[in-house]
């Protein structure tokens, strides 16, 4: 069973935004996409851009430094089939944002 910790809550991450957080020496960025809460690793892979930061296009987010797109809910790129973003599972209880400490396989 993962291991999770609340990182955030409802009212920091209204729909259509995100917000970059960073837990015990890792980057998360988190998204609201229609309501529903994503996690993936908040650091680009290309450069370390903010995920967080970048544009979003429904579900997925643009690296605001160089473009690179991925998904926030699967963390496939639009550049290559094989690369993934790592991502997080969510759970969230009442207001609270709770996400697992290791990625999802």
């Amino acid at each position: 069973m993962p291991e999770f910790v609340k990182l955030a809550t409802l009212d920091e991450i209204p729909p259509g935004r995100s917000k970059e957080i960073e837990h015990d020496g890792r980057i998360y960025a988190l998204f609201n996409v229609d309501g529903e809460i994503s996690a993936i690793d908040g650091l680009c892979p290309h450069q370390g851009g903010p995920l967080a930061d970048g544009p979003m296009d429904g579900s997925w987010v643009s690296c605001p430094w160089h473009g690179w797109e991925f998904c926030v809910r699967d963390g496939k790129s639009t550049l290559n089939s094989k690369l993934r973003q790592p991502v997080f599972q969510v759970k969230v209880e009442g207001q609270d944002i709770f996400v697992a400490l290791e990625p999802t396989p």
